[in-house]
């Protein structure tokens, strides 16, 4: 078996596109949820709120001919993919060229204008705005194959809609790519462009939140007060590699992947089931060879909605008693949905590596209904780790748990 590791890590968020603007608005406990004015035109959908990046341009290096087939979606995605190139420093090595790089990424759809050009086409019968592009960017795997075709990746393309859970196992997949011989690198990750779809998706359910007049006191996981959930957007990417090829080429480690597991509840689509979530978490500890005991810090999935809240912080509880420290960044930017997995693989690594985690915003009482656990609130808490563990739980009954561990 080969050992995997962390060289290059990047996301794109409505608080910003690096660690430190990001890890600011955390510590000083700004979030990225505003009022949607512009959503005032869907009478029925009863939220407002949502966790928007408003000031995401695209790179002026970047080509029309790029620019086609990608929309809001991929274009997240790839941002976030040069990123994290950059920051392994293999953006323009030919390394990534010669079929040792793969690529693993979802979302949860493709991207809104050309679901809703393809939808006026067989709702009035024309085909205004659609062009050979359009299926492009609406593909379930357009995401994947953007990073593919924009970086001239030939390894292997694994594509991960599984909603919330698609960036999460895009990082598991490619690590299991690289951990079984298959090829040395892999960019893995996830994204989300914001659609007013999708949070019908949860009005419907009754799972959104209307704080609409008051955004920056909602999302609230975990909290007794909570009333539902915040979309967000944004893209998350790691690049994956096997660590005797990144140690070869000097490249800088942020952290090591020791386990992956996934599974699936096989109850029902939208109900979450406690004993299939620990079990996946019990997987990824089977996979890194190490007990509950190893892990300082659970990155929830913390979507404030009641059964999430409370069936996962049981399952969590359950396998790791009560002192185990637990937060969602979620609070701060909304359920990113497609890329939440792997923005908060990416957050996981950086509180690890500079000993300070970060809280969960707008807990002020916890729902005792959750599992007893040590929640993160008010603050951010100084703690030295070894291993971090983030789970994230989607629609479907899919569940998935990621180990980290430091790199000295």
């Amino acid at each position: 078996m080969k050992r995997v590791v962390v060289t290059g890590m990047a996301g794109i968020t409505s608080l910003g596109s690096d660690w430190a603007s990001i890890e600011a608005h955390f510590v000083a406990g700004r979030s990225g949820i505003r009022r949607m004015d512009e959503w005032d035109r869907f009478t029925e959908l009863n939220t407002r709120l949502a966790g928007p990046i408003d000031d995401f341009v695209v790179p002026t290096h970047w080509t029309r001919k790029q620019l086609r087939s990608m929309g809001r979606v991929s274009r997240l995605a790839v941002g976030a993919a040069e990123q994290a190139l950059q920051d392994a420093g293999l953006l323009g090595n030919p390394i990534i060229r010669d079929g040792r790089m793969g690529v693993a990424c979802g979302s949860s759809t493709g991207s809104t204008d050309e679901i809703k050009a393809f939808g006026n086409m067989l709702l009035n019968s024309v085909a205004d705005g659609l062009n050979a592009n359009s299926y492009v960017r609406m593909m379930p795997h357009t995401t994947a194959a953007n990073i593919s075709i924009f970086f001239g990746l030939t390894g292997r393309l694994i594509p991960t809609s599984s909603a919330c859970t698609s960036g999460s196992q895009g990082i598991g997949y490619a690590y299991e790519a690289i951990k079984f011989g298959r090829l040395p690198l892999m960019l893995a990750g996830g994204a989300e462009e914001l659609c007013p779809t999708e949070a019908m998706v949860f009005d419907a359910l009754y799972a959104t939140s209307l704080k609409n007049d008051a955004p920056h006191t909602s999302p609230r996981p975990y909290d007794m007060g909570r009333d539902g959930l915040v979309i967000g957007e944004g893209g998350g990417m790691l690049v994956l590699e096997e660590l005797e090829h990144a140690q070869a080429r000097g490249a800088h480690i942020h952290a090591e992947i020791v386990g992956f597991g996934s599974n699936a509840d096989g109850q029902h689509t939208t109900r979450p089931e406690v004993s299939t979530m620990r079990r996946a978490m019990e997987l990824a500890l089977e996979d890194a060879g190490i007990g509950a005991q190893a892990i300082g810090y659970v990155n929830g999935h913390g979507t404030a909605t009641e059964q999430g809240d409370i069936a996962e912080t049981l399952a969590t509880s359950e396998l790791f008693g009560k002192h185990m420290p637990i937060s969602s960044q979620k609070s701060f930017l909304g359920h990113t949905l497609g890329a939440c997995g792997a923005l908060e693989s990416w957050f996981s690594i950086e509180m690890m590596n500079r000993d300070r985690y970060i809280h969960t915003l707008n807990l002020d009482e916890v729902d005792p209904r959750c599992g007893e656990l040590d929640y993160l609130r008010g603050e951010c808490r100084v703690m030295h780790n070894d291993y971090v563990m983030n789970n994230n739980f989607a629609f479907g009954g899919v569940n998935t748990s990621l180990i980290f561990r430091r790199w000295s």
